[in-house]
């Protein structure tokens, strides 16, 4: 098989007293997301669509809670872990489409920022990274604040065939 499709989801509880990072942005805001680490949805939503699509199980996995190493480490060194798993396994990422849901604060004023740090993070084209913010009109633990959700679908390409380079 020479192109492989992965799906990620990841979501975390908003509460006081934390930083909330979405993308390896830290994005002001009075809530931030609760985890073992420092629970950015985007970027575990992306480590497990990659890690799906080349059949290496899931972040939890690779990166388990319960090992102190990852205790509050910076979810692009997780991703770049990741993509080095990727890479022994001879795969490229051809592209990669996400969505976050996260009813407040409004986070379309970072989505670029986001992209360049994705793109250095994955060694790939910004224009690769597509990062789409929505809100749940005010509906459920989203709409409430309590959490935040992200969505990763990513194309996986072996990086020895050649014939969809123009892709």
């Amino acid at each position: 098989m020479n192109m492989r499709i992965g799906f990620g989801i990841d979501t975390h509880r908003l509460t006081q007293d934390k930083k909330l990072m979405i993308g390896g942005i830290h994005i002001p805001y009075h809530l931030g997301s609760d985890g073992h680490s420092d629970a950015d949805v985007l970027i575990h939503a992306l480590c497990d669509a990659l890690l799906g699509a080349a059949a290496l199980k899931d972040i939890g996995t690779q990166f388990p809670d319960t090992d102190i190493q990852y205790k509050n480490i910076d979810s692009k060194i997780l991703l770049k872990k990741t993509m080095e798993l990727i890479r022994e396994k001879g795969w490229k990422i051809i592209n990669t489409d996400t969505t976050i849901i996260l009813q407040q604060p409004k986070i379309a004023p970072y989505i670029d920022a986001m992209q360049t740090i994705l793109s250095k993070a994955l060694d790939i084209e910004k224009e690769k990274i597509s990062i789409k913010a929505k809100t749940s009109e005010k509906l459920g633990f989203i709409g409430r604040e309590e959490g935040v959700t992200a969505y990763a679908v990513v194309l996986l390409q072996k990086s020895d065939n050649l014939e969809f380079q123009t892709v």
